[in-house]
């Protein structure tokens, strides 16, 4: 294994991977998103990250803030729909600095009544914003579709009405039900001593009460096919195709990552790229995503086009999925794919912070971390076979939904 793990007596555990670098990128992963908000409560894990900076028992915002900015570190943090992530890039004698600080900002916050005003309007107005790029509120309208009914669909920054109305009371009983100290990492990939970083552990979160309070996630239905078209106040149309797929610990999941990438990950040479902004001129951003959760996950295709364009793109777009239905990857085919994704994978490892959030996220997800060298074995023992059937599973028309934004006439 090329990394080590520390779990405390409050079950929180230390993550280690040794990197030769005077710099350290360290995080703090808890588990708990917007997935796990109660009824009519949307937005408020995003809410609690935001607050966790405002006050604690013995700092206020501007200590916070100064705490690590002072020696020339970064400090930011953010939540999915199944995580809470505070995370820090500094210089190697400045983690204990870090660690204090993560600890002091999520168990000693104390949420003061003017503080939760002040972040309610920052949080409106980042609503709005996002509001104002079509880009980016399509798909949270997609999984709102998609996960229709469920808190998977919710958004992550909540409406204005739920914003509005969370207090005090939600952000205390939201924490002791998912601040799960069994399900907390705190992550460092830099050059340290590991007994060293274990003794700082244990100084900063052994004391943490634990908590071993129990999710009650529950899995979504399958979406319906469905197709939706809403006017906006744009000039452009925006469109999103996708449906349901395969959770983290799907058998698939390698598979349906390198389709994926086949399809429209990373790079400009594939598929959708290739046929709808190279051959065609017709979009200038085109891509496809696939987000796994732990129950479920998301495959999704994006494309931004002139109106009189659009029914063209979306031709276009079913045209390569059913491509990907019908025909068999070729031997030489499916290894120049494999290399590809293998080597965009190494490089992307080069990015430190993203790596250990990752390294963090596996830990609490799987309880173990894949090296860098079994995850290229997992690549490359795809089949073709197996390329086509997670294709006629994932791309099966019956079980996509299509929303556009359109603009008003």
């Amino acid at each position: 294994m090329d990394y080590q793990v520390h779990t405390l007596p409050n079950g929180i555990r230390l993550l280690y991977k040794h990197a030769a670098t005077n710099i350290t990128h360290t995080c703090f992963l808890i588990n708990a998103g917007a997935r796990d908000e109660a009824p009519q409560k949307d937005g408020l894990a995003h809410f609690i990250e935001h607050l966790l900076f405002k006050q604690t028992e013995r700092r206020n915002t501007n200590q916070i803030l100064n705490r690590l900015e002072l020696v020339g570190a970064d400090l930011n943090a953010y939540t999915t729909k199944e995580y809470t992530c505070i995370h820090a890039s500094l210089l190697k004698q400045h983690l204990e600095r870090a660690l204090d600080l993560f600890e002091d900002i999520i168990f000693h916050s104390t949420f003061p009544e003017e503080e939760l005003t002040k972040e309610r309007g920052v949080i409106l107005d980042e609503i709005a914003s996002y509001q104002d790029q079509p880009e980016e509120a399509i798909q949270d309208d997609f999984e709102g579709l998609l996960f229709k009914g469920h808190t998977l669909g919710n958004n992550i920054l909540g409406t204005e009405q739920s914003v509005n109305q969370l207090g005090k009371a939600d952000i205390s009983d939201f924490m002791a039900a998912n601040y799960n100290t069994h399900e907390m990492v705190f992550a460092v990939i830099g050059d340290y001593d590991f007994a060293k970083l274990v003794k700082l552990a244990d100084k900063y979160l052994g004391p943490v009460p634990e908590n071993r309070s129990t999710k009650n996630r529950q899995k979504p239905a399958q979406a319906k096919t469905e197709w939706l078209a809403i006017e906006k106040p744009i000039s452009q149309t925006h469109g999103v195709i996708g449906g349901m797929a395969y959770h983290s610990s799907h058998a698939h999941k390698s598979g349906l990552l390198l389709v994926n990438n086949i399809l429209g990950g990373m790079g400009m040479s594939s598929r959708l790229n290739l046929e709808i902004r190279e051959k065609h001129g017709i979009a200038y951003t085109i891509e496809s995503n696939y987000i796994p959760f732990t129950d479920t996950g998301i495959f999704s295709i994006y494309f931004g086009t002139d109106e009189e364009k659009s029914a063209k793109a979306i031709k276009l777009i079913h045209k390569e999925l059913q491509k990907l239905r019908d025909n068999k990857l070729g031997t030489l085919q499916l290894q120049q794919v494999k290399q590809k994704f293998i080597g965009q994978i190494a490089l992307a490892e080069e990015n430190r912070l993203s790596l250990i959030i990752s390294m963090a996220k596996s830990l609490i997800d799987f309880n173990c971390i894949d090296t860098l060298q079994q995850v290229f074995d997992k690549i490359s023992m795809v089949t073709a076979e197996q390329v086509l059937e997670i294709s006629n599973e994932v791309f099966d028309q019956q079980k996509l939904i299509t929303l556009l934004f359109e603009p008003k006439e």
